[in-house]
């Protein structure tokens, strides 16, 4: 048995198996399921560029988390088709469908047991129509998912293991034991009863896929099952045996943990995006006199401040050395501390055409150099020097 990605295909069905015949004493493997790929965030996985989610780190910041981890990249497994992997969906999987239905199903039953029958599972007896269908279809669910794991179907498999448990929600939310008890507490004994075998029957069969919950599962309902085929009978917690305290099998995620997430791939891909930074190509030849119409100088910083209703622009009063010029920037971003400027000196083309920008008229632009991250650094001299100095 061989379990590969898409692009291993030709190597493990021809070139590989060419090779065990020709030595000879290799058993041949019958069967190669074969995933297509699964992407993180729209993007293509990458350890080298580290676009991942590193095992080690989710479970340092995930604990206690691993089966929710299992269940989502199981839900999205890539059997058909090429597969996304969201922390968006994560939320939504974990917060929708582990939570609001295994979890919470099995809660309110390990709970109203506790409430109504300090714990002691009370007998299965006087089954109506309804019961009898819920029953039957809980039967049959150790067949099905057993069947779709033999045949590597493992998302359907486990689609099918929440189907058992969106049966037993409905069917306990439809009964309503909670308003029974007042007044057909026989009726809500046999309701309490199946409802505990069918979280018995998950304890089960949400091993494979939940290894860590399954486990929990049975410690809660003081029932170790022996294996899979426990579950292939109906009555798993026999009348009058005593489970122990229930507890949450899963719990919510906030938008803020998942925020967190997406911010470190986000810095992730800015650090990739410096790491492949190069220098962009060098502009056309110029001529020296075409070079020469550009009047490059020095002036001092008088003031600086904010452009009002204009987030990006800096409005500077320069002393150039013959009178003060005003020039608006559009560098506030990256200095936001303006009044700190007065005083520093900068480089500006003083024969700039010029222009009004929000209101103000700029005369002369203020240069300064862009880093790879695309910050903005004004252009400086390395000493002072005489306002209306002029560079070349």
């Amino acid at each position: 048995m061989h379990f590969i990605g898409k692009d291993n295909i030709v190597f493990h069905c021809i070139i590989f198996p060419c090779m065990m015949k020709a030595y000879g004493d290799y058993i041949m493997p019958d069967n190669v399921p074969a995933n297509e790929f699964l992407n993180l965030e729209n993007d293509k996985i990458s350890t080298s560029r580290n676009w991942a989610v590193w095992l080690h780190e989710y479970l340092q910041e995930f604990p206690g988390k691993q089966d929710v981890l299992r269940y989502v990249l199981t839900a999205n497994a890539p059997e058909t088709k090429d597969n996304n992997f969201t922390w968006k969906d994560y939320q939504d999987r974990n917060n929708n469908e582990l939570l609001a239905i295994f979890g919470n199903f099995v809660n309110r039953t390990l709970v109203l047991t506790h409430k109504y029958y300090e714990g002691a599972v009370p007998a299965m007896t006087g089954l109506n129509e309804v019961d009898e269908a819920v029953v039957a279809e809980m039967n049959g669910y150790a067949a099905t998912v057993g069947r779709l794991i033999e045949t590597y179907k493992f998302r359907e498999a486990l689609s099918e293991l929440m189907n058992l448990a969106r049966l037993g929600n409905k069917y306990l939310t439809d009964n309503e034991p909670w308003k029974q008890i007042k007044t057909d507490p026989e009726r809500v004994k046999t309701v309490m009863a199946v409802s505990l075998q069918i979280v018995a029957h998950l304890a089960i069969l949400s091993e494979p896929f939940l290894p860590f919950s399954a486990h929990k599962l049975q410690r809660m309902l003081h029932f170790l099952f022996k294996g899979w085929n426990d579950a292939e009978r109906t009555v798993l917690l026999p009348e009058g045996h005593v489970i122990g305290q229930p507890e949450l099998l899963f719990e919510k995620i906030e938008d803020s943990v998942v925020a967190a997430q997406l911010q470190k791939l986000e810095d992730t891909k800015k650090a990739n995006q410096l790491n492949a930074w190069k220098p962009a190509d060098v502009k056309p030849v110029v001529s020296f006199d075409d070079y020469m119409k550009v009047d490059v100088r020095v002036g001092t910083i008088l003031e600086c401040q904010k452009v009002p209703k204009a987030d990006k622009l800096l409005q500077f009063l320069i002393d150039d050395g013959m009178q003060k010029r005003t020039i608006v920037s559009g560098i506030a971003k990256y200095y936001t501390e303006p009044e700190k400027l007065v005083g520093k000196q900068v480089c500006f083309i003083a024969n700039f055409e010029p222009r009004k920008l929000k209101g103000v008229v700029s005369e002369g632009m203020i240069l300064s150099a862009e880093d790879k991250d695309g910050r903005l650094v004004l252009l400086t001299p390395s000493d002072l020097v005489t306002p209306g100095c002029s560079v070349g």
